[in-house]
């Protein structure tokens, strides 16, 4: 699980067996001091009122991850008493140890801080305690649009309009702020109780990139991620278009469009192979999915300075009112069933039937990451368009063994092969019925290649047709 709960499963032992940690059962200590601070005058507590931890009732684990946990949690003291929320925890003692995992936690919290969307998640609360960071978000019940396709196996063209249709609004929204996002994926994707998709997990965002700005740093989720990045040759926006049609391919077929059985491989085929489009797409959806998957940035639709209203333009979805959608009043194709408010039967079973519970981390000060989490309450700004005041995601370890072998590649047990490998079948129009998902969710969801690269490597060359 992704985004809003930012999960990334790390092994099959789900449990908290840490040697130096013992289990809390709801919250941490009463006198615990605490920082909080209501975000804006939208914010759902509109009097300045002091939040912790023991302003809400643990309920159900939605999800687990390296750095913390994400429950669902009640509040029970104060403004929005008895309304169901998602509190993110993550372990400061964790996140300092590496100065990118710092700067992904301060993006995230920030750009949630100043964007507000439809369908981009809402942050409530930011606060801190000696050893946990905090966050208060929207719950999203509907769960990840992962789990939709899970069970669709694929979804049909109209369903899939809808979806990316959402989707462009909200990056083109985060474009108009100087904000790229960088890691689209189905895991990324969040639907609410309506069916109405939210953005998530923005840890990877790069500030201030406007026409004419590049940046070189190479993150991202690999089966996603844009020919440029791979390169190191500089980006812009444009690479959350080429993701664009990498999800819109996934979505249509039932996988990304370039996979191999490692990482290596998947870069090569992603630089210099061309898509492989199965005869059951539509005319105007094979053309969209060509046009954002330009291995040329500079020919990729949504590249030039109109971003977003170039692919709004295009005949894939001349059946979509934009200010309808905008405005919600289109009905989704899907709406989950939930029971209440409380309904968590569309996350991971593995995490819900979990005993909610902290874990206890020794008391240490941490000011590297105190200062700048927290914040006062204020009338939320007009977002900025000068230099990010954030650090740069650090650089990732490359092994000497390979120019494409990262760090990752050397813990086989705690980092699977990208999902598409458990499925071990042909494209679904090769073979007698669609590609199931199921079986998915038995494995890690595919990791975040974050961060620069220390050493350069010689790339295949590029066929700038797609």
């Amino acid at each position: 699980m992704a985004g809003v709960f930012d999960i990334d499963l790390e092994t099959e032992d789900l449990s908290d067996t840490e040697d130096d940690v013992c289990d809390l059962t709801v919250t941490e200590p009463e006198n615990v001091q605490t920082e909080e601070v209501e975000l804006t005058s939208e914010s759902v507590n509109r009097d300045s009122e002091r939040v912790g931890p023991d302003c809400f009732e643990l309920l159900t684990v939605l999800g687990k991850g390296a750095y913390g946990k994400v429950f669902q949690v009640r509040k029970v003291q104060g403004a929005q008493t008895g309304n169901i929320f998602a509190m993110k925890v993550l372990k400061k003692a964790k996140i300092v140890c590496n100065a990118k995992d710092t700067a992904h936690t301060r993006a995230e919290r920030e750009i949630l801080e100043t964007v507000r969307h439809p369908f981009i998640v809402d942050l409530l609360y930011a606060f801190q305690t000696g050893g946990k960071l905090y966050l208060i978000l929207e719950c999203l019940s509907g769960g990840e649009l992962f789990m939709q396709l899970e069970k669709e196996g694929i979804f049909m063209e109209d369903t899939a309009c809808f979806y990316l249709g959402e989707i462009t609004l909200a990056l083109g929204h985060l474009h108009s702020n100087g904000i790229i996002y960088r890691d689209l994926k189905p895991e990324n994707i969040m639907l609410n109780h309506q069916g109405h998709i939210k953005l998530t997990d923005f840890g990877l965002c790069k500030e201030s990139i406007h026409d004419g700005t590049v940046t070189h740093t190479f993150c991202g989720t690999i089966e996603y991620m844009a020919p440029e990045i791979l390169t190191r040759s500089g980006h812009n926006r444009a690479v959350d278009w080429w993701s664009l049609g990498a999800l819109m391919y996934d979505m249509m077929t039932g996988s990304p469009p370039f996979t191999a059985e490692n990482r290596k491989k998947t870069m090569d085929k992603i630089l210099k192979c061309k898509i492989n489009l199965p005869p059951y797409l539509t005319i105007d959806a094979r053309d969209l999915i060509k046009k954002l998957l330009k291995k040329s940035a500079a020919q990729r639709l949504g590249s030039s300075k109109e971003d977003c209203a170039d692919i709004q333009k295009h005949p894939f979805f001349r059946h979509i009112n934009w200010d309808d959608l905008l405005n919600k009043t289109v009905e989704p194709p899907y709406k989950p069933q939930l029971q209440s408010d409380e309904d968590v039967s569309q996350f991971d079973t593995r995490f819900t039937r979990q005993t909610p519970g902290f874990t206890y981390v020794a008391p240490s000060v941490l000011e590297s990451l105190k200062e700048g989490f927290s914040f006062e309450p204020r009338t939320r700004p007009v977002r900025r368009h000068n230099s990010s005041p954030r650090t740069p995601i650090s650089p990732m370890k490359f092994s000497s063994a390979g120019p494409f072998k990262t760090s990752m590649d050397r813990e086989p047990d705690i980092f699977p092969p990208p999902r598409h490998q458990q499925l071990q079948v042909m494209p679904h129009w090769k073979t007698e019925g669609p590609v199931s998902r199921s079986g998915l969710l038995q494995e890690t969801r595919s990791r975040r290649d974050t961060g620069d690269e220390e050493k350069s490597f010689k790339q295949p060359a590029c066929d700038s047709n797609p």
